[in-house]
């Protein structure tokens, strides 16, 4: 194939925001801010590496939001303060120095915190114990605790911080965010039947589990105008149960995609497994039922290693824009790569053994002489 007529590099426009090509970098957690949470040399050169690398958009890693139940893990990079705010700039001016883009992941981790310099506690819709453990690669040791249930006053400082964080974005020099929906973190939990026994109007029935979407959408919307670009990221599957589907298949993505791209997003943002397969026994994967049922552009995430995963993807018109995670980490040229048709270099779990940090990664990369 000519790349010069290939989809991948072709351009999509998301919001007022013109991408260079089809290929992102997707959110990846890399516990490797410092322990205030600002961010430093060895993260501006990790995402700068990949706007050098010919990617049109970098999705950060989850950022935590608020000083409360907010954080998740060790060495999480937050936006809720002058400072972090400040140390942002610094990646956000690289990467667009190298005709990248880059949006802020807004993530609260609810009941799957690992790690909380502000407390000792978790905080969840239901004081339901997490499913699984907490993973060892991000410094986490034996079971998840079992959170507080969360007062109308803790869903009040959510919506806050998330607004909060991401004005400090738009300070920042990022071109949008992302709020995360997905993976089991609070939002996720709000949205689990199992993870959510409240009979207020943040639980019971789909419309009131999806309320507090609502509500941080339309806080960030009303706070930044309407042309700062707002995606959600959604997924089934969880972290500590990464086989979970929602209950009624293809009718509760039908009623979340219509409804949350009726508020006003700019995009939608699926990851599952295998980013093409079927998100149910047959029929449809997860990104296609967010095109058929939304009216935004929509990225898939999930096992797109190569040319051919990404193109299946696209020329199938199951997504827009197609992110990539592990492949991207041993590749963070993966664009330039693919269109030169040079060799693609395979991810080696040895960069996340011990811990899954940049110095680990950076380490790894010294030794195989692959950096």
């Amino acid at each position: 194939m000519n790349n010069e007529a290939s989809p991948l590099f072709s351009s999509l426009q998301i919001g007022n925001l013109t991408l260079k090509n089809r290929l992102a970098v997707a959110p990846m957690t890399r516990v490797s801010s410092h322990e205030d949470g600002t961010v430093g040399p060895l993260m501006k050169d990790y995402y700068q590496s990949f706007a050098s690398g010919g990617f049109s958009l970098i999705i950060t890693e989850g950022i935590y939001t608020d000083k409360q139940y907010s954080q998740g893990y060790k060495y999480q990079p937050g936006l809720t303060d002058e400072a972090q705010m400040n140390s942002w700039k610094e990646i956000t001016n690289a990467v667009h120095e190298k005709g990248g883009r880059i949006f802020a992941q807004l993530m609260h981790a609810g009941a799957l915190s690992q790690y909380n310099k502000y407390t000792e506690q978790s905080a969840s819709p239901s004081a339901e114990k997490p499913l699984g453990k907490e993973m060892t690669f991000y410094y986490g040791k034996g079971d998840y605790a079992t959170p507080k249930e969360m007062t109308q006053e803790d869903i009040e400082i959510v919506i806050l911080g998330y607004v909060q964080a991401a004005k400090y974005a738009r300070q920042a020099g990022f071109d949008g965010v992302e709020i995360h929906g997905a993976n089991g973190y609070l939002l996720d939990q709000f949205l689990t039947v199992y993870t959510n026994k409240r009979n207020d109007r943040f639980g019971g029935n789909l419309a009131n589990r999806l309320n507090i979407y609502k509500e941080i959408i339309s806080s960030i919307r009303h706070a930044l105008g309407p042309d700062f670009i707002i995606g959600v990221r959604f997924s089934q599957g969880k972290v500590n149960d990464p086989e979970y589907k929602w209950p009624e298949k293809s009718a509760d993505a039908k009623y979340t995609f219509e409804y949350i791209s009726s508020l006003g997003v700019d995009y939608i943002h699926t990851t599952e497994h295998v980013a093409n397969a079927s998100a149910y026994d047959h029929g449809p994967s997860l990104s296609e039922l967010a095109k058929i049922y939304s009216s935004v552009p929509v990225i898939a995430n999930g096992g797109i290693n190569n040319e051919g995963d990404a193109l299946e993807l696209l020329e199938a018109q199951k997504a827009d824009l197609l992110s990539i995670g592990k492949a991207a980490l041993a590749n963070p040229d993966w664009p330039t790569i693919v269109q030169t048709k040079q060799q693609l270099k395979e991810f080696s779990f040895e960069m996340f053994n011990p811990i899954a940090d940049l110095k680990t990664a950076n380490s790894y990369f010294r030794e195989n002489n692959t950096m």
